[in-house]
């Protein structure tokens, strides 16, 4: 009797940690957007071109997660899958993006179009976009958006096209 019940509390005890291991660990994989990891394929850190001369940053899964929640809640309704609905011969696509004056083809460049929206040919404002000022979102939120929307021109299957491709 004294023998079972000390199994019962071995494989209690063994049952607890192994719980409290799982609720540890979980959130750390839940920080991580599958969409991420799946069609941008992002699981370890990328090098993300950061201002058109060579220089470039880090980006974790974790990261584009994060940028991808901002798209999700401020840039969707207008750029679907990289499209853009107000304009649809300007998309998000990295060749769309790299023949914007000035380029957009990387994160800072990303962020000043944030900072202040210009039109494709860069000749004036644009009210299609909002305005991401500092006080409504910080650089580092800013830095991740744009991270997201590079790297999806990038890998993403269908980004920016009007045709899906695998």
């Amino acid at each position: 009797m004294l023998r079972r019940l000390f199994s019962i509390r071995c494989l209690l005890a063994v049952l607890v940690v192994c719980v409290g291991v799982l609720m540890v660990s979980a959130p750390a994989q839940a920080a991580v957007d599958s969409y991420v990891a799946q069609y941008l394929r992002v699981t370890e850190p990328i090098s993300l071109d950061l201002n058109g001369q060579g220089e470039t940053r880090q980006f974790s899964a974790k990261d584009l997660s994060a940028g991808k929640q901002l798209f999700e809640q401020h840039c969707m309704n207008c750029h679907v899958g990289g499209s853009t609905l107000p304009d649809p011969m300007v998309s998000l696509s990295l060749n769309t993006l790299a023949g914007a004056t000035p380029p957009r083809d990387n994160i800072n460049a990303l962020v000043a179009f944030l900072r202040q929206p210009m039109t494709y040919d860069g000749s004036e404002e644009t009210f299609w976009c909002r305005q991401v000022p500092e006080s409504w979102m910080q650089s580092e939120q800013v830095e991740k958006l744009a991270a997201f929307v590079l790297r999806a021109a990038q890998k993403a299957p269908g980004w920016g096209k009007d045709t899906f491709e695998r």
